[in-house]
């Protein structure tokens, strides 16, 4: 079956309108225990903007089948949703009124790393549980840290070490960077720069674009093609990376010699743009569908719920940590885990992680969850055996190598 985004707006609409905690003397005890007994998780995500098919519709079904096969454990699973706009202060309206109104124990997703920064200190204050599973920005286990989150997944250090270094052992040692304008946009840019010039590169300029809402990327484009740089980074995601390589392409910028490297892109991006686009261009995830038998086997079972479209690592993290999250709130207990959002996530970083999206792995103590990173290259069209065979590896990372080390991150949960 395919999601039908109208079905999943009513979904939600109606998720929420019966989501509203009545007051205690008005509701019955039947519906106390029951609510008492249920762990909801409400996922923040973008249902309608640039990032909606890398998280979106998709990364609720993910989470959704985490929940289904979590079920009968002795307590109840609710899942909501909503979308974020993108906006930190509708994300922030939004995350506050499910923990004060709604009952809502833990937030999955986040989306734009402004967005995530902003909710990131509201679960803090209100002691929940955030599984950040898209956000981009290092900060979030670095100045930005907090005991109540656990960030899947990838970020801005592991894309900036896997493709910046990469591009750079490659030739490309001279780069101009096309930076979204807002938090993921600066960190990856910043990120990739550093790794750039440690391996002797020289960053010749950027150019910031406003975020959301740029569409006409010639500009820019144009910028970088006259500074001289051999590479153009693309500090940027979703749709706003597509137009950059569509209109590249169009200025016949690979032609001249000039080497895109795009900083982001995701499984649903190649999609879009078609192999004939994207072949030979290098990306990292840390999933993909067709890596193992078990990324193969959740593929498989998660298929159902999405129909028969690309799945990314964004995807698989949102159900990656929900069912981590869901192990631990069966270890300590619904009560407690209702109780207190901290000793949830503690408990999440003392039990090994393993699931058939990222295999096994741990969460460190600032929250960095550790799994290997892949770099792969997409195929030609004519090496394309099938749908969706879009990737060749090219080189693995180790978890323990692939994320900034827990002693550069400037993160105050780290004991000195």
């Amino acid at each position: 079956m395919t999601l039908d985004r109208r079905t999943l707006l009513r979904g939600a609409g109606a998720a929420a309108a019966g989501a509203a905690v009545l007051p205690t003397a008005g509701r019955s005890a039947r519906a106390q225990a029951a609510a008492a007994n249920t762990i909801r998780i409400a996922v923040l995500t973008d249902m309608s903007g640039t990032y909606r098919d890398v998280t979106g519709p998709i990364e609720v079904a993910c989470v959704r089948q985490a929940a289904a096969e979590f079920a009968g454990r002795g307590f109840d699973i609710d899942v909501i949703f909503a979308d974020n706009q993108n906006k930190p202060d509708v994300g922030s309206n939004i995350t506050r009124q499910w923990f004060d109104r709604d009952g809502v124990d833990a937030v999955v997703d986040g989306g734009a790393s402004s967005v995530a920064l902003a909710v990131n200190e509201i679960v803090r204050e209100k002691n929940k549980a955030f599984l950040n599973s898209s956000s981009a920005t290092s900060d979030l286990t670095g100045k930005a840290c907090s005991p109540n989150t656990v960030h899947w997944t990838y970020d801005t250090w592991m894309l900036a070490k896997s493709n910046g270094g990469a591009t750079v052992r490659a030739g490309g040692d001279t780069w101009y960077f096309i930076t979204a304008d807002y938090a993921f946009g600066h960190a990856l840019e910043r990120d990739t720069a550093n790794f750039v010039r440690a391996q002797g590169g020289r960053v010749l300029g950027s150019v910031r674009t406003p975020f959301p809402g740029t569409t006409d990327f010639s500009s820019f484009l144009l910028q970088a093609q006259a500074s001289g740089a051999k590479v153009i980074g693309l500090a940027n995601a979703g749709s706003d990376t597509l137009n950059c390589i569509k209109q590249a392409a169009e200025f016949g910028l690979t032609r001249r010699g000039i080497r895109l490297a795009s900083l982001l892109m995701f499984m649903p991006d190649v999609h879009a743009l078609g192999l004939a686009t994207t072949q030979g261009l290098i990306c990292s995830e840390t999933f993909y569908w067709d890596l193992n038998d078990r990324t193969r086997a959740f593929t498989n079972r998660v298929r159902p719920r999405v129909g028969d479209v690309p799945l990314c690592m964004n995807h698989a993290g949102g159900y990656a940590s929900v069912l981590h999250y869901l192990k631990a709130v069966a270890d300590m207990g619904v009560a407690a885990a209702k109780a207190d959002g901290r000793a949830v996530v503690e408990r999440m970083k003392a039990m090994p992680t393993d699931d058939d999206g990222f295999g096994p792995g741990r969460i460190r103590e600032d929250g960095r969850k550790l799994h290997p990173a892949y770099l792969f290259e997409v195929k030609r069209p004519e090496e394309s055996r099938g749908p969706f065979d879009y990737y060749k590896l090219l080189q693995t990372t180790p978890g323990e190598e692939a994320f900034r080390p827990l002693n550069e991150g400037g993160c105050s949960l780290v004991r000195a």
